[in-house]
């Protein structure tokens, strides 16, 4: 156990973790050469270039102290390495990281300092208790700032000067120090050989010939292969068929030891009964409690997911299953809708988690889904002192029955520079906002602190403070409880007759305007009928926006050039009690486009 060390790299997106991880990989000389960022195995990850899963790997490495005073003996030592996602919308990865490890390496880019991200992960890092080795990357830029970022450095984790190893991805400068420093700084693993086995499941993924693959640490005692294994939670028995490390592919192995990161197959083929966070133990001899796993993953949005097609709704729930066991953050349940027929009403960390999800949905499972309009959950107390959760619309109780209606809020930083301020406080203020703080970090940088609804940054806000801060503005949020909000249910009626599906929760300031452009944008998109359609936005029984798609109408005056005019008057009057009779059994189809347009309405 001396001679492991468990590490994860932690940074802000695109600070270099995965190009870092690659360099790590081949001075340890676990493989020859990498072309591109050997970790991120999906395509998606590929092409978007960016982290989505978080990814472990074993190195070994030749360990020589420079210094004859040091306390570790030279010799082979193994190191684990967990690569994490930077993005916010993958924090639940990260935590469950940190969770596997005794050390991880602060990565801070040289050219653009300490950004929210920086700080929200390491935070979660100093909460478990972990040792911290601050690395600056990408040195070798000649943008490069380091002797300011280091300042940054030493304010925000009170290190030494000396403790902060510089470093470059792409050119490997400073990566024989990093893996010095992780050997000397970071702690071995601790726990009891002898106890009996208690191994954190931490990550697991499905494949189609072994079934599902758990990754495990170690906490206490060992495993060898073809044990009768137990998963506590579930109170499932299976046996070890194989077990082994994680390289590059999956490495067998006799025997897992204390400490030790690795895979356990023992042919599981479904996908609830394995469970994140769960612990592993022997049969024959069973650890008395379950580790303290890490807390459960809170959903931030939700939308419905159903199928194009309404027979492939059994095979949608299969395959967000197996989803779900790569990607724990993601929530699903039934739900049903009178436009879309059967789905799920599925719970997202962020839109950028909830793209992510849609896209492999297509690509891995070649399942092609509608997405409803994004929304939070609101807590709806009626007058009788009783609260109900809310996700859709749909499931509000009737206006007049509730007291008030309580909706989630978030803590969002933001590290800008000087320059942007006030364009980012206009768009936070418009997103009803309230400033909390705001400190200057060092030179031109500022962090803004505000308290906002999360129903309000759930569409477009990311995108927006992207593009009025030139790129330049990062933002990180977490939850801060439930507060009283003005919020009304809007319907909007086809004929008098309410669409579920496009019904939503808005802002009573927002209502009125967001309502005139929900109608003006249906009005381009329903296929003229024989009789006028009335499109209106209704909150309750009041009206508050309406629009008209003309009749389409046959000239029945055609056959008459001249006469008496009460001709004409009887031919139109007889045309008239038609479209009445028309419009009375006449239904309004409203097309799938309509939907999708109406959440692309930001």
């Amino acid at each position: 156990m001396k001679e492991i060390r468990n590490f994860c790299i932690i940074a802000h997106i695109d600070h270099g973790k995965s190009t870092l991880a690659d360099r790590l990989l081949e001075t340890t000389q676990t493989i020859k050469a990498t072309h591109g960022q050997m970790l991120d195995d999906m395509d998606l990850e590929q092409e978007r270039g960016i982290t989505i899963k978080s990814h472990a790997i074993q190195m070994e490495y030749n360990y020589e102290p420079t210094d004859a005073a040091s306390s570790f003996a030279a010799g082979k030592y193994i190191l684990n390495l967990i690569d994490t996602p930077g993005h916010v919308d993958f924090s639940y990865e990260v935590s469950r990281s940190i969770a596997a490890c005794e050390g991880a390496l602060l990565v801070v880019d040289a050219t653009q300092g300490v950004q929210a991200q920086t700080i929200s992960n390491l935070y979660m890092a100093i909460d478990n208790d972990l040792e911290i080795i601050p690395v600056i990357n990408k040195c070798d830029m000649p943008n490069a700032m380091p002797d300011e970022v280091e300042d940054e450095i030493i304010e925000l984790i009170g290190c030494g000067r000396e403790e902060i190893i510089r470093a470059s991805g792409k050119t490997g400068q400073g990566v024989a120090d990093i893996l010095k420093a992780v050997v000397e700084r970071i702690p071995a693993p601790k726990g009891d050989e002898q106890a009996p086995l208690q191994a954190l499941i931490f990550d697991s993924v499905f494949n189609p010939f072994r079934g599902i693959i758990a990754y495990f640490k170690i906490v206490n005692g060992s495993i060898r292969s073809g044990e009768q294994v137990k998963f506590i939670n579930t109170g499932k028995e299976y046996k070890a068929d194989e077990i082994g490390v994680l390289k590059m592919d999956l490495s067998p192995r006799k025997e897992l030891r204390c400490g030790d990161v690795g895979y356990i197959v023992s042919g599981i083929k479904t996908a609830t009964e394995v469970k994140v966070g769960d612990t592993i133990t022997t049969v024959e001899n069973p650890c008395p409690n379950a580790i303290d796993g890490f807390e459960e993953v809170k959903p931030m949005v939700f939308a419905g997911v159903y199928p194009i097609e309404t027979e492939d709704f059994e095979n949608l729930r299969a395959s967000l299953e197996k989803l779900q066991l790569n990607d724990a953050s993601l929530t699903f349940t039934p739900e049903s809708s009178v436009a879309l027929g059967f789905g799920f009403r599925c719970g997202f960390l962020g839109l950028l988690h909830m793209e992510i999800i849609q896209e492999r949905l297509d690509r891995e499972f070649n399942m092609d889904v509608i997405t409803t309009v994004p929304n939070v959950s609101y807590m709806v107390y009626d007058k009788h002192g009783e609260v109900k959760e809310v996700h859709n619309p749909a499931g509000m109780p009737d206006q007049t029955l509730i007291d008030h209606i309580d909706e989630p809020y978030i803590h969002a930083t933001v590290i800008t520079k000087t320059d942007y301020i006030g364009n980012i406080m206009t768009l936070c203020l418009g997103k009803r906002g309230e400033l909390l703080k705001q400190d200057y970090i060092s030179g031109n940088r500022v962090e803004i602190q505000y308290a906002m609804p999360l129903g309000e940054i759930v569409i477009d806000f990311y995108d927006k403070l992207k593009s009025i801060s030139k790129g330049y503005a990062s933002f990180d949020y977490h939850p801060m409880g439930f507060r009283p909000s003005k919020l009304v249910k809007m319907d909007i009626l086809l004929n008098g007759e309410p669409v579920d599906a496009l019904s939503t929760l808005t802002h009573f300031d927002n209502a009125e305007t967001f309502g005139r452009r929900m109608c003006e944008k249906l009005k381009e998109l329903l296929p003229r009928q024989q009789f006028d359609i009335a499109i209106q936005a209704a909150i309750g029984a009041k009206i508050i926006a309406r629009e008209t798609v003309k009749q389409v109408r046959k000239d029945v005056l055609a056959k008459c050039y001249g006469g008496d005019v009460s001709r004409k008057r009887k031919l139109l009057e007889k045309q008239k009690k038609g479209k009445k009779r028309m419009k009375q059994i006449g239904n309004v189809q409203v097309p799938q486009k309509a939907f999708l347009a109406v959440l692309k309405l930001d």
